[in-house]
């Protein structure tokens, strides 16, 4: 039980979080609106999102090309992979995962794809606040009786911080490596046993070499763009979706829906973000004046539609490649 306790912490937050969603709804409030959805705009939706996924794949293979310059096409199926990983292991174990896999195939270092993995998660979270504060005035109706509870004025600011902070980070870190490099050594000596020092300061070299991507304004500009043109195609999905749905919002509201939803999924919950989602979907839309029981059918349905799809085709890769996720796996490939 002690060995798996992050992993029921995150079901209980998703149980808190669906209680949220969910109090106040009747069965029938939510099997009606799915009883008369147009499902074949999932499909469209489902496309757009593949699409999504594939610039993904050329993002990471631009963040890498100083590291080792690996295809695009060969990079789509280890991303996938990593969506999968995602999704159905608890604490993001895809990120990992996908590092895992590139190693095997193209001999990539772990803590250097980790690294590039970082950035994206970092210029991820950059877009999804600009998506945020684009609508920041909506967010005053965002209160306790919609669904989600907490100041979410207060989350984006605080979040925009820690986004950015940890940006300027990586990108004095790419552009000044000498100095990044003394400063690790120096928390290095102070911080890690004489035995150990070696091998960290061999890791933390290769961390280094995978934040060489950044090491200009116009790469760094490049990879911001990519990474907006990954959120909006995603959000392509949300509105496709939506027409399936006797409602209509702004393309806007669901920017700033895709912004909330994806934040409040970095809290700890159960594998596939199971209510972390959902409250702060449902909260969006009822926001905007969208019934409680359609906006929580509505948003079930994009959960499952970007849950199901891409997962399905990770496990088709990941038994393609043969790799099966196992902790001595994961210690041994470095």
């Amino acid at each position: 039980m002690k060995k798996h306790w992050k992993f029921w912490l995150g079901v209980a937050i998703s149980l808190v979080f669906l209680f949220l969603a969910l109090r106040g709804l009747g069965l029938s409030d939510v099997v009606e609106p799915l009883k008369t959805a147009q499902y074949w705009w999932l499909l469209p939706g489902v496309a757009v999102y593949f699409v999504g996924v594939w610039v993904r794949a050329w993002r990471w293979h631009y963040l890498l090309r100083p590291v080792k310059p690996v295809p695009t096409n060969t990079m789509f199926p280890i991303v996938a992979i990593g969506y999968m990983g995602n999704n159905i292991y608890p604490a993001r174990a895809g990120e990992l995962l996908r590092a895992v896999v590139l190693k095997r195939r193209e001999d990539v270092p772990v803590s250097a794809s980790l690294a590039t993995v970082i950035v994206e998660r970092v210029f991820d979270g950059v877009v999804m606040l600009a998506f945020v504060f684009l609508n920041l005035p909506k967010l005053a109706d965002l209160t306790t009786s919609s669904g989600f509870v907490g100041n979410i004025q207060n989350l984006a600011i605080w979040g925009a911080g820690a986004f950015l902070g940890a940006l300027a980070i990586f990108l004095a870190a790419a552009m000044f490596p000498e100095w990044a490099e003394k400063v690790a050594t120096w928390f290095i000596e102070r911080l890690i046993p004489q035995k150990y020092r070696p091998k960290v300061q061999e890791v933390t070299a290769r961390f280094l070499g995978g934040l060489e991507s950044l090491r200009s304004p116009q790469e760094a500009l490049m990879i911001f763009l990519t990474s907006l043109v990954i959120w909006l195609l995603e959000t392509g999905k949300y509105w496709f979706v939506m027409h399936a749905f006797p409602f209509e919002v702004s393309f806007f509201a669901l920017m700033l829906m895709n912004g909330i939803v994806n934040l409040a999924t970095t809290i700890p919950s159960a594998p596939g973000y199971v209510g972390t989602f959902d409250a702060p979907g449902i909260a969006v839309l009822s926001a905007y004046g969208v019934a409680k029981g359609l906006a929580a059918g509505y948003t079930l349905v994009l959960h499952v539609a970007l849950w199901l799809p891409i997962t399905a085709l990770g496990a088709f890769y990941m038994a393609r490649e043969g790799v099966r996720w196992s902790e001595g796996e994961v210690k041994s490939d470095e």
